[in-house]
């Protein structure tokens, strides 16, 4: 398993998430993914840069560790055709180092182009116009798309990284397989599901990556970790098929005042115990995951987290 850091623009400013960048290539981490988000789960968050910026800079930034959205929405914050344009650009800036992630999205960040909420249907349907005329545009050709959902005229990106881009999609369930696999090299999976990992590989067989992200809270004091993993990550424990069609950060913050702190300590892995923090990776080891994302959680605690723990945990990882 290969193991990554999570560059969450949720939680810190843009010229932190470069410097963090910088550093969890340093400690060692193999790839590095960004969060595409409007807003912020919650207000303790508090911020939310473009991703599409900050991985430009990421990548002039870095050397030789992976980039990847994790996950972009593309079709209501962004056309597909600026996706597929952002993506090509991206690319040649990190020299054939970026994998583009998609996913259906959350109404946290989709509602704010003032088009509504569609049912979680249809946002698959679009999610799936949207990939082809993506992976249409990528090829270089002049590309005129009537969909149900989209509409493309005679576009056409001029300049195309010649090995293209990869594509993971985030996928759910069954049927969300039997949709995306054709479509997608990559899966991409909240959960550690087994059983829809196998049905990945079968149409994938050998040749995809499972792609994966674990919350940690590591803390030289534990209670201050899990103190400070309720404040931040209390949202995480209503699962994505709540969490998608919450509009706002105040809507997570009533969705999740009856979280305790101890529900969060049972679900993430809190303190300095390294050990233990490897440990909570093991549920995607054992169901086929191929890479897994560390989310280090809090701001105020990445340079510490990187400069001290992140190589130690690193090795214990891979011992897995």
């Amino acid at each position: 398993m290969r193991i990554g850091y999570t560059l969450m623009t949720e939680q810190s400013g843009p010229r932190e998430l470069v410097r963090h960048a910088q550093a969890a290539q340093d400690a060692g981490f193999d790839f590095e993914v960004s969060s595409d988000h409007y807003s912020p789960w919650l207000t303790e968050q508090g911020h939310a840069p473009n991703a599409w910026v900050l991985l430009g800079a990421v990548a002039q930034a870095t050397r030789d560790v992976e980039l990847m959205t994790f996950v972009t929405c593309p079709t209501m914050r962004y056309h597909p055709a600026v996706v597929a344009q952002q993506a090509a650009t991206l690319q040649l800036l990190a020299d054939g180092r970026f994998t583009l992630g998609l996913g259906a999205g959350e109404n946290l960040n989709e509602h704010v182009v003032g088009r509504g909420w569609p049912s979680v249907h249809v946002r698959h349907d679009m999610l799936q116009e949207a990939t082809h005329v993506i992976r249409d545009l990528l090829t270089g050709e002049l590309v005129t798309w009537e969909g149900q959902h989209f509409r493309v005229d005679s576009a056409r990106l001029w300049d195309v990284p010649e090995d293209g881009v990869e594509i993971g999609i985030a996928v759910s369930g069954e049927q969300g397989v039997d949709r995306f696999a054709p479509l997608a090299d990559h899966l991409i999976q909240a959960a550690p599901d087994g059983d829809v990992v196998r049905q990945w590989a079968d149409v994938h067989p050998g040749s995809s990556r499972v792609i994966g992200q674990v919350p940690i809270c590591w803390d030289p004091d534990e209670e201050a970790a899990t103190e400070r993993a309720h404040a931040e990550f209390r949202w995480f424990g209503g699962g994505w098929s709540v969490n998608a069609d919450l509009p706002t950060p105040a809507g997570f913050d009533a969705a999740s005042q009856f979280v305790r702190r101890e529900d969060v300590a049972a679900s993430i892995a809190c303190g300095p115990d390294l050990d233990a923090i490897a440990e909570s990776a093991r549920p995607f080891l054992e169901a086929g995951f191929t890479d897994l994302a560390i989310v280090q959680v809090g701001e105020h605690h990445q340079d510490r987290f990187l400069a001290e723990a992140a190589g130690p945990l690193l090795e214990r990882l891979r011992a897995l």
